[in-house]
């Protein structure tokens, strides 16, 4: 008689296994259905306030603001710098934000008396003075920021100080044109003190003349 064969008892297949081949199932098996979800996101402008204005720099940087109770540096942020000018008023404002929040931590004018001076023992560091308000309202603040690099730092600071000094020169020539205003009006009014002067004296000799002929006039 001839030997039978071996039965080989398979094993049986896995959760796993079983999970696997009804995914692939229903995979394959699509039945075009479409599900709707359940909120509609509308999309949404964000305005940033920056609309208006024309970016003249924009670097990354890390600010340092001093805090005069503690008597020491504390850091503010580490973002974007930029100095913004307005396309209509002409002004410029150096803005800062922090790189994932986007919160403001600096935010404030440049103006003629804007001073940018270097840090001592840094020279990718730079300090100066201004009234900001990145808190919402107006405070005199000291900050320091940190480039990169040395020519980011100088990039920054000799933009800021070609900045103030335009600011500069244009309140001298304002005051000059004051100045000039003012003496043009000045003399405007001694020549018409003079020209009142001089219809009165001419208004004096007529009423002489016209005397004088009157008296000599023979009565009837």
């Amino acid at each position: 008689m001839a030997d039978k064969e071996p039965v080989v008892e398979r094993p049986e297949a896995t959760e796993e296994e079983g999970a696997s081949a009804a995914a692939a199932a229903g995979e394959e098996e699509d039945t075009g259905a479409q599900v709707a979800p359940i909120v509609r996101l509308e999309e949404v402008a964000v305005t940033t306030g920056e609309e208006d204005e024309d970016a003249l720099l924009d670097m990354k940087a890390k600010l340092y603001r001093f805090d005069k109770d503690g008597n020491q540096w504390k850091e503010r942020g580490t973002g974007t710098v930029k100095l913004l000018k307005h396309k209509e008023t002409g002004k410029v404002r150096l803005v800062m934000r922090q790189a994932k929040t986007l919160k403001i931590c600096a935010n404030h004018l440049v103006v003629s008396t804007t001073k940018m001076q270097e840090h001592a023992g840094s020279d990718k560091s730079c300090v100066w003075h201004a009234l900001d308000f990145a808190d919402g309202e107006l405070k005199e603040e000291m900050f320091a920021i940190r480039f990169g690099s040395v020519e980011n730092c100088k990039k920054f600071k000799d933009q800021v100080e070609e900045i103030a000094e335009s600011l500069a020169s244009s309140d001298v020539k304002e005051t000059e044109g004051g100045a000039s205003s003012a003496g043009l009006l000045e003399k405007l009014t001694v020549s018409e003190s003079k020209s009142q002067e001089s219809v009165k004296a001419e208004s004096a000799e007529s009423g002489k003349e016209i005397q004088s002929k009157a008296e000599a006039t023979p009565s009837e």
